[in-house]
C-alpha cells in the first residue's frame, strides 16, 4: 500500500484508518451523529412563563409563598451574626448597625418583648409563613 501522507508512515496511517473506520463508514453510531436525534420536549410548562403565579414557583416549600421565602431570606441576611437567644432590642440594634432599611427596623420594633431562639422564630412572629415540612 502506498504511503498516504508525508506526515506519518504507512503503518501509522493504516492504524489511524482502522480507528476512524466506524466514523467515516457509518457502521457504528458516533458522537458526531448525535445532532440527528431530536431533543425531548414537554408540554407541562405554561404557554407564558411570565404568567406563572409566584406562589407556585419551584423552590417554595409547602406552607410558604415565594414572597415569604424572599422576605425570610432578607431577614436572615439582615440578622446574620446575631447571637441567639436574642431580645427585640438586640435584633434592632444589630440590624441598624448593619445598615438595614428603616422599614425593616420598624418591623423588628413591633416584635413582642420576649427572647427569640433563631431567625425562623423571628420570621414566624413577623408573619412570614412556616414550612410544613423540611426536605
Amino acid at each position: 500500500m502506498p504511503d498516504k501522507s508525508g506526515k506519518h508512515g504507512a503503518r501509522l496511517d493504516e492504524e489511524i484508518g482502522r480507528e476512524t473506520q466506524g466514523m467515516v463508514s457509518g457502521g457504528h453510531p458516533t458522537h458526531a451523529e448525535e445532532f440527528k436525534e431530536t431533543e425531548p420536549f414537554s408540554n407541562d410548562y405554561p404557554a407564558d412563563p411570565a404568567a406563572a403565579v409566584a406562589g407556585d414557583r419551584e423552590g417554595s416549600p409547602p406552607g410558604m409563598s415565594a414572597q415569604d421565602v424572599e422576605g425570610r431570606s432578607a431577614l436572615a441576611r439582615m440578622l446574620s451574626g446575631v447571637r441567639y437567644p436574642a431580645r427585640p432590642n438586640e435584633l434592632v440594634r444589630h440590624a441598624a448597625e448593619g445598615g438595614a432599611p428603616d422599614g425593616a427596623l420598624d418591623q423588628l420594633r413591633t416584635l413582642p418583648k420576649r427572647e427569640y431562639e433563631n431567625v425562623a422564630d423571628v420570621a414566624e412572629q413577623l408573619g412570614y409563613g412556616r414550612e410544613e415540612r423540611r426536605y
